[in-house]
């Protein structure tokens, strides 16, 4: 996949982390899913932006768990007066309208998931932008 990053690779291969499978899937999925994604590390773990504007960011400490943190960004925004994201997905729980976290714990979960991962994934970009 040409956006996957090299020096992601590179963090993730030097952590040894227990998820180090899943965390490839969750990778391949979010990349695969909006081409004008850029992956590279925030918060010591995959986050993901379109040009400059941070939109997913992989929580992967404690190694419990990885979650997806659905975000407009660092800075705290004016909320929208709805969520970002109009879904019935059980997947997402959310934090504020603009802020949604996905979480995982085996690779089945994400294989379960995968489809409606992608659809959330892509009205978060659209819808955040």
């Amino acid at each position: 996949m040409k956006n996957v990053n090299p020096a992601v690779t590179s963090f993730l291969d030097a952590l040894n982390h227990p998820f180090r499978k899943e965390i490839e899937q969750l990778r391949i999925i979010i990349l695969s899913t909006n081409s004008g994604l850029e992956e590279n590390i925030k918060w010591n773990g995959p986050n993901y932006n379109i040009g400059d504007q941070d939109r997913i960011t992989m929580k992967i400490q404690p190694p419990k768990q990885i979650q997806l943190i659905f975000h407009r960004g660092a800075k705290k925004q004016e909320q929208p007066k709805d969520k970002l994201v109009q879904t019935n997905s059980k997947l997402l729980v959310w934090k504020e309208n603009d802020r949604a976290i996905a979480s995982f714990k085996n690779s089945g979960e994400i294989e379960q998931y995968k489809s409606e991962l992608k659809e959330i994934i892509e009205q978060w970009i659209n819808a955040s932008n």
